[in-house]
């Protein structure tokens, strides 16, 4: 029987299983993949665990306006180009992908102009977005509609068979929402949650770092309140991206997290839906500060420790590797 979902329709992870996975492990000679081992048997509810049959990576893509403002070392037009890579095969994502043995799908959840690809992929619930520093990003309608379209693609992949996830993102200008939402969450000041991004230099930073202080100051009035920051101060990818962690966990469905967009968006649907952190693993330790804070909230402590900033998934899907060979530790 499967444990009882709490009132926000989660249930934890079955805890005998976990119990019974950590009595036949050889009690740390593995160190943390036993830890990996009896979380992911607490996930299937079975001991010992098996190896993960379907990997499935799904990344939200957006444009961001404050991308305009020049907070990147890239383009606003990158995310197009890169949408497309991902489609035909040839980011260096897709390579990610297949060492990880992992399916590969990219949702256009909000970019400035749809990229060719499979109709259902398209599930833009705005094209672009404000710039937060000085106006919000969505409508709250759009932002629900965001935060279903993340909801409706993880059903799809459970439905489809997937028994381990990977969440990542697919945007220029990424960082500064995820930047302003994890000082929103956590209240920490601008400067402690800024980072490097896509590699800025000084000048660029500054004019991130104020950029996070302006769109700081806009929420100011809305607490840890995850749609209404969504709304304000996020993005299309971002909400996508917490409807599908929360949906994820209550679909009984582990998660491997990335960088700091997902760690971010993570808070966001672990505050939505409480209880959904225990279904995740964060992958590997990104370059932004943001990402730091918000899995030290979360009390997740990445498997890897990387310092990538290529975001994409790519840390996460490195690290289904060690979820496979954690099963392995029992002998």
């Amino acid at each position: 029987m499967h444990p009882v979902a709490s009132a926000s329709g989660v249930a934890p992870p079955d805890e005998t299983a976990r119990r019974e996975a950590l009595a036949a492990l050889p009690g740390g000679t593995y160190g943390r993949l036993e830890d990996l081992a009896a979380w992911l048997a607490a996930c299937q509810g079975r001991a010992p665990a098996r190896a993960p049959r379907r990997v499935r990576a799904v990344l939200f893509a957006a444009d961001h306006g404050i991308a305009a403002a020049g907070v990147s070392a890239h383009a606003p037009g990158e995310t197009q180009v890169r949408v497309a890579a991902v489609r035909d095969g040839s980011a260096p994502v897709c390579r990610f992908a297949e060492t990880a043995d992992a399916g590969l799908r990219v949702i256009d959840v909000g970019l400035g102009a749809p990229v060719e690809g499979d109709a259902r992929d398209d599930r833009a619930a705005l094209r672009g977005g404000g710039r937060l520093d000085v106006e919000d990003v969505m409508t709250a309608e759009q932002a629900a509609a965001a935060v279903r379209a993340g909801r409706e693609v993880a059903d799809e992949e459970v439905d489809e068979g997937a028994d381990l996830l990977v969440a990542g993102e697919l945007a220029v200008g990424v960082s500064t929402p995820t930047a302003v939402l994890a000082a929103a969450m956590t209240g920490r000041e601008p400067v402690a949650v800024v980072g490097r991004g896509s590699g800025i230099d000084d000048r660029v930073w500054m004019v991130k770092a104020a950029a996070v202080r302006d769109a700081l100051w806009r929420a100011r009035s809305l607490g840890r309140d995850p749609m209404a920051l969504l709304r304000v101060a996020g993005g299309a990818d971002l909400a996508a991206l917490t409807g599908f962690l929360a949906q994820a966990a209550r679909r009984r469905t582990p998660v491997v997290l990335d960088g700091a967009a997902t760690a971010v968006a993570a808070l966001l649907a672990d505050t939505d839906a409480p209880g959904a952190r225990a279904w995740w693993v964060a992958g590997s330790r990104c370059t932004e500060p943001a990402q730091a804070v918000a899995l030290e909230l979360l009390g997740l402590d990445p498997l890897l420790d990387l310092q990538m900033r290529a975001g994409q998934g790519t840390g996460a899907l490195t690290a289904v590797g060690l979820v496979r060979a954690a099963v392995h530790a029992a002998g």
